[in-house]
């Protein structure tokens, strides 16, 4: 049955149009050629305002997000980026407003870089590599169409950002060497950028700081230019010329925050943004901030109603299946299992990730961003007769996790008395429910590229956590691991040299089911690989009831018939208390000989979502290129 939740939205807003007086982050800024307007973008929109500040005009008005103005070489029109066709597209637009012209209709994210003396905009886009393009496909190339229109041509393979020609055709640049967040600071790594110059077929690199060189543009006398790089520690504008690129000088001296969005007018005056904030300056002088004020309508509604059917990124049930909580467009909800009513539970600007039940249904755990911060929290039912958050609005919410670290993923453990999370990305820790000291399981060991890309999970009897394992075969080729959490040993489960992982808990904690490439299509180029599902068997004894065949399973119910019935009576009783809280014994693990104990389930490697193998082990359900599958591990058929 699919639902829906319906929730009301409040915008503070003005129900009047409302000036703002020097509005914050103003950005992609850019100074016209005689060093007298200013363009930039706020809210999806262009603005101008005058180079020594004032009141704003607004250029665009489409409720499409717009942005990258570039002017053109005469400051009569200005350059620009839109969604308006629901694609990137280029426009180009009087500077003083009006109609804008599409100059592209490509699907291809088009962004201008510059404009030319010549009326022509350089711009970076994904239409179609050259037969000679031999770089990582998917990133962008180079072309140019004129202001008034016409075909686009391919101008250069190269990934190239920031481009700024003189008056000679000296194109400089600013490289891409691979992906890494623009606005991340301060790393050295590989792929940091640097200032390049292309002169005819000769390219040349001109910066030598081992970390961020960028946003070149040239001075009036076509041999100095300017450039933001991290040489003092944090993004400053520097100086330096084609002619000694080795010769440097710093021009700015900004601490903390980095300076974004360098320009340059004819007449040498420079614009960038500093914290929000638009400045200009000349060499030698102060830096001098910009006082804008803007002026407009507001176009979004004042209260909307909306009904949230998609867009839930975790879901975590309560004991009881009375309740489920979810986390939906950034806030936590709990909605009834039977009916339509839906309780929020966080109304906040922030994010809010993940989300777990606690074993007695009286607590929610989930992450959340507080103040700028990551943290575990969870919001509590403070009234005892109150037995679900759906119909209860006496709730308090209270940070879990210790003040000042970086946590998110909560899991609550199967018996309630931890809670397993994420430190610092990659670290495992549990903390106990009722307080006390946070213990780190697994540190220093993993990597993690992108949120979310960290798997754990806590075992039936709550005194094992499986997890991804770094510690042999690094990132690319990562294995499953056990913690016992009493003792803190680690053991590396799989160690096949392959991508192992996708793993889960079976057969009651004697068994771990996991994926893994190693007799499949390998990812060996990074384009993906073909899994299989394996189970592996802590318990000699369920392994050995594993493998049996049916025929076995017959003769054993024909000579003992009791056996079978009372095997039924613990099974039916196991299910009734199942639902109750309490204390489970250590589950003794075999792991000496596993790897003898393994046996490959899927017949065939596939692309593979997740998979699930039933607690008596006869039936593995699970996905493959998109289709859901039933394999009978008895009758070897799916």
């Amino acid at each position: 049955m699919k639902r829906y939740i319906t929730i009301l939205a409040m915008a503070a807003m003005s129900l009047s149009a409302a000036a703002q007086t020097t509005p914050h982050w103003l950005r992609q800024s850019a100074i016209s050629p005689d060093g007298k307007t200013i363009a930039f973008a706020y809210q999806g929109d262009i603005y101008t305002v005058p180079a020594n500040g004032g009141e704003a005009r607004q250029i665009t008005t489409n409720p499409a997000h717009e942005a990258d103005p570039k002017w053109t070489a005469d400051g009569q029109k200005i350059v620009f980026s839109s969604y308006r066709e629901l694609s990137k597209d280029i426009y180009v637009v009087n500077a003083k407003g009006g109609e804008p012209t599409r100059l592209t209709n490509y699907t291809g994210n088009e962004t201008p870089l510059t404009v030319l003396p010549d009326g022509y905009v350089l711009f970076s886009a994904n239409i179609q590599n050259s037969a000679s393009f031999t770089d990582y496909p998917g990133d962008p190339q180079v072309y140019k169409v004129s202001i008034n229109g016409g075909r686009v041509i391919p101008v250069t393979d190269i990934t190239m950002q920031n481009i700024s020609v003189n008056a000679d055709g000296v194109l400089l640049y600013e490289d891409y060497k691979g992906y890494e967040d623009y606005l991340r600071k301060h790393h050295t790594s590989s792929v940091t950028r640097d200032i390049w110059m292309q002169k005819g077929s000769e390219f040349t690199k001109l910066s030598s700081f081992k970390g961020e060189n960028r946003n070149p543009v040239f001075a009036a006398d076509g041999d100095s230019f300017y450039y933001l790089s991290e040489q003092d520690g944090v993004f400053n504008v520097w100086k330096s010329s084609i002619s000694k690129p080795a010769a440097c000088s710093q021009v700015t001296s900004f601490k903390t925050h980095p300076v974004r969005n360098l320009s340059i007018a004819s007449d040498g005056t420079l614009l960038f943004s500093w914290n929000g904030d638009l400045y200009t300056c000349k060499e030698g002088a102060e830096p001098k901030m910009l006082a804008v004020s803007i002026t407009k309508d507001v176009i979004d509604r004042n209260t909307i109603r909306r009904s949230i059917n998609t867009g839930i990124t975790a879901a975590s049930a309560s004991p009881n299946g009375k309740e489920v909580a979810i986390v939906a467009h950034g806030d936590v909800f709990v909605t009834s299992s039977e009916f339509s009513t839906t309780h929020r539970i966080t109304n906040t600007p922030s994010q809010e990730r993940g989300v777990s039940f606690s074993a007695d249904g009286r607590a929610i755990y989930y992450a959340a961003e507080r103040d700028g911060h990551w943290g575990i929290w969870r919001t509590v039912l403070t009234d005892k007769k109150d037995k679900y958050f759906t119909y209860s609005y006496n709730t308090k919410e209270e940070l879990f996790s210790d003040k000042g670290e970086t946590c998110f993923q909560p899991s609550v453990s199967p018996d309630g008395k931890w809670v397993a999370f994420l430190r610092d990305r990659t670290d495992i820790c549990i903390k106990p429910t009722k307080g006390g000291p946070t213990k780190a399981l697994l540190s220093g060991v993993n990597y993690s590229y992108s949120d979310g890309d960290q798997s754990f999970e806590w075992s039936p009897d709550s005194h094992y956590i499986l997890c991804d394992y770094m510690g042999n075969g690094g990132w690319n080729n990562s294995d499953v691991a056990l913690i016992d959490i009493e003792t803190g040993q680690i053991t590396n489960l799989t160690q096949s040299g392959y991508s192992d992982g996708s793993f889960h808990w079976a057969m009651k904690g004697k068994a771990m089911v996991w994926q893994s490439d190693k007799n499949g299509y390998r990812s060996h180029g990074s384009w993906g690989a073909e899994n299989d599902s394996y189970v592996m068997f802590f318990d000699p004894k369920t392994f050995f009831e594993f493998t049996r065949d049916k025929e076995a399973d017959e003769i054993e119910k024909l000579l003992n018939p009791k056996e079978e019935k009372k095997k039924e009576k613990e099974e039916e009783k196991e299910k009734k208390d199942s639902a109750k809280v309490k204390s489970t014994p250590k589950t003794v693990l075999d792991l000496d000989n596993r790897e003898f104990r393994t046996v490959r389930l899927t017949r065939s490697s596939s692309r593979m979502g997740d998979h699930y193998l039933t607690n008596d082990g006869i039936k593995l359900f699970y996905v493959s290129n998109g289709e859901l599958f039933r394999y009978n591990t008895r009758e070897k058929l799916t």
